[in-house]
């Protein structure tokens, strides 16, 4: 009976009109950790002490589209040697289907989740396992409860039988393990959607799914 701590994070937009600059992916992204969890949290934190100290300030934590790249490089390589397990399920919003369109954006991040979560949370855990799912808030307050909401209802509904699913809402500047999924997604997110591979470097290691369901874009 051990415990898993699933990071969960998503990439991409929402809405549809990939034709005027939108994502032509939304995805979702996990990073697991298991024993080594409480020991990569704090190095997470003491790294970002370590960028601090050089004059580096991230009041809100590290996030790879905004970091700088030496910065960027250098979480890379934490993540590489903490060697949690990675997960992906991306969506191509061009081939969706009309009736799932109809369904507005929550739909759409629900399924993705749904996809994702029923069969990610059974491969990494065992019966008797508590697994937490770490996710990260986003949107204004409305999308916020609409998203919380979507969550609860699919890991209530679709965990695997016999473990303890425990779900928590963060910002994700409070949490390394998700600033490890965000940074994950967005190097996955590159090669998919511009063949850019810089970063897979240390994502690929340990990534145990890349699921596309619908197809490439």
């Amino acid at each position: 009976m051990a415990e898993v701590f699933m990071y969960a994070d998503e990439t991409g937009n929402l809405d549809y009109d990939v034709a005027n600059g939108g994502s032509k992916y939304f995805g979702i992204g996990t990073a697991t950790y298991t024993t080594n969890h409480d020991e990569a949290m704090a190095q997470g934190c003491r790294l970002r002490l370590i960028h601090a100290q050089k004059g580096v300030e991230l009041p809100k934590g590290y996030h790879a589209k905004n970091d700088r790249p030496q910065t960027r490089a250098d979480v890379y390589k934490v993540i590489k040697s903490q060697a949690p397990r990675f997960d992906f399920t991306f969506l191509a919003k061009a081939k969706a289907f009309e009736s799932v369109r109809a369904k507005g954006e929550a739909y759409l991040y629900e399924l993705a989740w749904y996809l994702h979560f029923k069969e990610v949370a059974k491969r990494c855990t065992t019966e008797g396992d508590t697994l937490y799912v770490i996710v990260a808030t986003l949107g204004t307050a409305a999308r916020k409860k609409a998203f919380r909401q979507a969550i609860d209802r699919v890991c209530d509904d679709h965990a695997p039988p016999l473990r303890n699913v425990v779900v928590c809402h963060w910002e994700a500047a409070t949490s390394w393990g998700l600033q490890v999924a965000d940074y994950g997604l967005w190097a996955v997110q590159r090669q998919l959607e511009r063949d850019d591979r810089t970063y897979l470097w240390a994502v690929v290691p340990t990534l145990k799914s890349k699921f596309l369901p619908w197809g490439r874009a």
